[in-house]
C-alpha cells in the first residue's frame, strides 16, 4: 500500500517508534491522526514541516475502555465517519521481573494498553474499512511475542496474544481488501528499551541482546514493509536466529535461555 495521501492513525505517536513512524508518514505526504495521552503541538508542527498533508491530534488514555469507545464514536460516527486507511496500533507499556514481584496494577494497565486497546481500536475501525474494501491494520508486537523468556511473563503474554490476534484476523479478512501486518519488533533505542535492564536485569543476564537500532531506522523498515504489503516484519541477525530457535527448536531455545536466568 502507498502511504502518500492516505489517512494514517498512529497510537503512542509522541515518542519512540510511534513518533518516528509519524515523521516517516509525514515525509510521504500522509494525512496523520495522532493519538496520545496528551496533545503535542510540537509534534504537529514538526510533521507539517516534514510534509504531512494534514495533522489531527487526539487526546486518549488507552488504559481507559470508555475513552477508547468515545474516541471511536467521534471518528466513526454515522453522519460523517473519518476514513482511516492505515491503523497503526503502536502504543505500549513494559512490565517485567519475577511474576511475584510485578505490581498487579501495572500488569492490568499493560494488558489494557498492549492488548485490549489493540483489539478494541481494530474492532472500531474495521467496519468502515470493510465497507470501503480497503485498509491496513498494523499491530506492533515484539520479539517477546515469539521468544518467551523468564522475567517477561506478563509482557510476553500480551505480545504473544497480539501475534495470535493478528494472524487470526488476517485469516478472517482474506479477500476483503483489508490486510494485517504484525511487527516482531526487536531492540529499538527507546525509553521502553532502556527500562529493560531495570526490570529484567536482576534475574536475567541480558548480554545476549543485540545492539539496538534507532527509531528512525526502524520506521524506514516499516515503510518498506507497508509498500511491499508484508504480513509480518521480522528482525534479522542474532535476534532473527533466536526467533527461529524459539519457533522450531523450543527445547534448544529454552536450554540456552535457562543459562542466562537466576532466582
Amino acid at each position: 500500500m502507498e502511504i502518500k495521501n492516505k489517512n494514517v492513525l498512529i497510537t503512542g505517536s509522541n515518542r519512540g517508534i510511534g513518533r518516528a513512524v509519524a515523521m516517516m508518514c509525514a515525509e510521504d505526504g500522509a494525512h496523520l491522526h495522532l493519538v496520545n495521552r496528551s496533545e503535542d503541538e510540537n509534534l504537529k508542527s514538526e510533521c507539517l514541516k516534514a510534509g504531512a498533508a494534514s495533522v489531527s491530534l487526539y487526546k486518549v488514555d488507552l488504559s481507559s475502555r470508555a475513552e477508547i469507545t468515545a474516541f471511536i464514536e467521534k471518528l466513526q460516527g454515522k453522519e460523517s465517519p473519518q476514513d482511516i486507511d492505515i491503523l497503526f496500533n503502536n502504543a505500549g507499556q513494559l512490565t517485567g521481573g519475577l511474576l511475584e514481584d510485578q505490581p498487579i496494577d501495572e500488569i492490568y494497565s499493560m494488558l489494557q494498553v498492549n492488548l485490549n486497546a489493540v483489539i478494541q481500536l481494530t474492532q472500531g475501525f474495521l467496519p468502515r474499512m470493510l465497507e470501503r474494501k480497503k485498509g491496513k491494520i498494523i499491530n506492533n508486537s515484539s520479539v517477546s511475542g515469539v521468544m518467551n523468556m523468564p522475567c517477561a511473563s506478563t509482557y510476553s503474554a500480551a505480545k504473544t496474544a497480539v501475534v495470535a490476534f493478528s494472524n487470526c484476523l488476517r485469516n478472517e479478512l482474506g479477500g476483503t481488501g483489508v490486510s494485517v501486518m504484525v511487527l516482531l519488533t526487536p531492540g529499538i533505542e527507546t525509553r521502553m528499551f532502556a527500562d529493560i535492564p531495570k526490570k529484567y536485569g536482576k534475574n536475567l543476564d541480558l548480554s545476549f541482546l543485540e545492539k539496538s537500532i534507532t527509531p528512525k531506522e526502524y520506521a524506514q523498515m516499516i515503510r518498506e514493509a507497508i509498500l511491499m504489503d508484508l504480513t509480518m516484519l521480522k528482525p534479522s541477525g542474532v535476534t532473527g536466529v533466536g526467533i527461529l530457535l524459539a519457533q522450531h527448536l523450543p527445547a534448544a531455545f529454552n536450554k540456552l535461555i535457562a543459562k542466562k536466568f537466576k532466582r
